[in-house]
């Protein structure tokens, strides 16, 4: 019985672990969205040509 119970504890932590993992991302994402959304666009698109030559991503 005593095994049962350090299980399921193990299994709630992991997916506590995976829904805050989850939540971090989305909110990540959701800040680079408002930051890229109100950047000015000569700004936005720098970044995006830099990151594009970064990874030798032919872009002109």
């Amino acid at each position: 019985m005593q095994q049962q119970a350090i299980s399921t504890e193990q299994s709630s932590s992991l997916t506590l672990s995976a829904a805050l993992q989850v939540i971090s991302a989305m909110a990540v994402g959701a800040a680079l969205l408002f930051v890229v959304g109100f950047a000015p666009m000569d700004v936005a698109h720098n970044a995006a040509h830099d990151a594009r030559h970064s990874f030798a991503f032919p872009c002109h």
